[in-house]
């Protein structure tokens, strides 16, 4: 398969000559994803947009750089984005290493032992094909409040499914959000932390990558990795080893977790509401 004319062009101005061989990557729902060779034996892994959505690339490129600029976890590097497509460092997948998970919870944790005054990011970008804003906040509670909960919950297809019942009890859970969580230090994180957004890439080592990265309170990362089955129990013991998890952490993990579920809402529709339910229920 031939790559898509605005990419091919973009090869041929990196000093590469055809032919070019695409091939289809299976996975995610918003890019179409391949692998494309060059005749001169470069590779690339691609993701492109039928229909271009202004700074979703640029955003994600911004996430990877700045994962990359901590030296903590593996990211593939960025060569090029524009609206319709992003090229990245190919990094062919293989079998995971021994200590898959447990390296994967060290570098995650010093990822997240590196603190910010503030919390937010340098530019807006997306969770998903969400919107998430991300402005500079020096509160963390009412960044949470604000740009993540009530945000998502008045997006238009999750108002739509949510009751007035729902509302007040995602209201409650903002006025008592300090007596449920913890004060934490703001740190770079993920922000969208599940296991397909970890990759096994060379010699079976943990690589991150679509992240919709934030400064934000690290337990949000441990708790969207428990969003979609969780990670092997090995990984939490390895994290807390590396950075203390603090106590009841368990305990919180619903209320971070209404944030995706609300995302989730808005992105897929009705089949995630008895989830979002449940976890507004948890805290009523």
């Amino acid at each position: 398969m031939n790559p898509a004319p605005d990419i091919e062009c973009w090869l041929r101005q990196q000093g590469h000559r055809p032919p070019f061989n695409a091939v289809t990557v299976s996975g995610g729902s918003i890019c179409s994803s391949s692998h494309i060779s060059t005749a001169d034996g470069q590779h690339y892994f691609i993701k492109s947009l039928d229909h271009p959505q202004a700074m979703l690339f640029e955003a994600e490129a911004a996430g990877l750089a700045a994962l990359a600029s901590r030296h903590c976890i593996r990211t593939p590097g960025v060569y090029h984005y524009e609206e319709r497509f992003l090229v990245l460092e190919y990094l062919a997948p293989a079998a995971p290493g021994l200590n898959f998970w447990e390296t994967l919870a060290e570098g995650l944790a010093a990822l997240h032992r590196q603190t910010q005054p503030q919390f937010g990011f340098v530019m807006d970008n997306f969770c998903g094909a969400t919107p998430q804003p991300n402005p500079l906040t020096s509160d963390g509670y009412q960044f949470f409040i604000q740009h993540r909960l009530l945000y998502q919950a008045g997006l238009k297809r999750a108002s739509s499914l949510l009751s007035a019942q729902d509302r007040t009890a995602l209201e409650s859970i903002c006025h008592r959000l300090p007596e449920l969580v913890p004060a934490q230090p703001a740190c770079l994180v993920h922000g969208d932390l599940w296991s397909g957004n970890v990759h096994c890439g060379p010699a079976g080592a943990p690589v991150l990558i679509d992240p919709a990265c934030y400064w934000g309170w690290a337990e949000t990362d441990i708790a969207m990795t428990k969003l979609f089955g969780g990670f092997p129990e090995t990984f939490y013991q390895a994290y807390h080893q590396s950075h203390t998890l603090l106590p009841g952490w368990r305990e919180r993990v619903d209320i971070y977790n209404i944030y995706h579920l609300l995302n989730h809402l808005n992105l897929f529709g009705a089949s995630y509401y008895p989830q979002t339910l449940a976890a507004l229920n948890k805290y009523r």
